[in-house]
């Protein structure tokens, strides 16, 4: 017999009081790992299923500790940065441990489900009446047993459940998964096959298949309760009206009874020192916001797409925002919490 309370999981972080990934107040847990590899993702340290290291130049202090402490001599610190090279590079951590300054950071660990659970039910007096855990990634399902272990048991204590995924998953182990969250959201990125394979590296077929099964069974089951789609909008690929009112049609035909929700998350450029401390470059890194108008006339394309316009919503800075605040633009005065898709 399994002892469920043992399994582990590769987990990347926990973001406390998160109000971007579901209703109410949250604590997120972002998994490693992802099915796409979108040419915009801004968790880009989410992708790879094994833990990684980063290096912070700006805690480096010269020592050379860390390449000492390397077994497989994969660090050499020279006049540009520190080089690592990452055909070496096992994410075995002895470097983070011998940094004496923290300038070389491990993303990602394995946890147990029981002590993730313990985590996340310390946060519950933040939660109120509409909050609760969300797991995201990366991509939820690829740890798939995981997932859904620490779902049913958050769901056993009390706490509300949410995942977050881009759909691309064997059917039985998406369903198997979110079967066990409270809500899903559910991101419908490009509704072209050849340009969504071009974004992503994979294109959509199983992803617009595994929200028809999930609205499925959520007629069937009343399970998950709650469905959300979230759009990226990504300037040059998404943030297109053709993409967004066939997205808006395929919404409206097939998911009309069951979504409750469409959010359309305006591009972020947050990402770049992200990239930078992994040693890579962004295709997006001089993308400059879009403008508030750009975004609306969008938002107008997704309501006289056929959807009821009253689920469509919008998210995120533009250019005339203030860099520090992100806003919740809902067409009503719903739950707020919007991610960043």
């Amino acid at each position: 017999m399994v002892n469920r309370t043992e399994e582990t999981g590769v987990v990347l972080e926990l973001q406390r009081l998160s109000t971007e990934d579901g209703p109410g107040v949250r604590t997120t847990v972002f998994l490693k790992g992802c099915t796409l590899a979108c040419a915009w993702c801004h968790n880009p340290e989410s992708i790879d299923p094994r833990p990684q290291v980063q290096w912070m130049g700006n805690r480096c202090i010269g020592c050379r500790t860390c390449v000492t402490a390397c077994p497989q001599h994969a660090l050499l610190l020279a006049g540009t940065g520190m080089q690592l090279d990452r055909s070496l590079c096992t994410g075995c951590g002895a470097c983070v441990t011998a940094c004496p300054s923290g300038a070389m950071d491990l993303l990602g660990a394995r946890w147990t489900m029981q002590a993730l659970l313990a985590e996340a039910i310390k946060d519950r007096a933040y939660f109120g009446p509409d909050g609760g855990v969300t797991v995201s990634g990366g991509e939820p399902t690829l740890q798939g047993e995981f997932c859904r272990s620490f779902l049913v048991s958050a769901h056993a204590a009390g706490l509300h459940t949410a995942i977050d995924t881009c759909g691309m998953a064997a059917t039985d182990r998406f369903l198997a998964v979110a079967r066990e969250a409270d809500l899903v959201l559910y991101d419908l990125k490009e509704a072209d096959v050849t340009r969504h394979k071009a974004f992503t590296g994979q294109d959509n077929t199983v992803i617009l298949a595994n929200v028809l099964a999930l609205a499925d069974m959520m007629r069937h089951e009343g399970r998950p309760r709650t469905l959300w789609i979230r759009t990226p909008l990504i300037p040059g690929a998404t943030a297109a009206d053709l993409n967004i009112r066939v997205l808006g049609g395929f919404i409206a035909e097939n998911l009309a009874d069951v979504v409750s929700r469409w959010d359309l998350c305006a591009f972020n450029n947050l990402a770049r020192d992200k990239y930078a401390r992994l040693g890579r470059d962004w295709l997006y890194a001089g993308t400059p916001l879009m403008s508030t108008e750009e975004v609306q006339h969008l938002v107008g394309v997704a309501r006289s797409s056929g959807v009821d316009p009253g689920i469509v919503q919008w998210s995120g800075r533009t250019k005339l925002d203030d860099p520090l605040v992100v806003e919740n633009h809902s067409a009503d005065p719903g739950p707020s919490g919007l991610g960043g898709c």
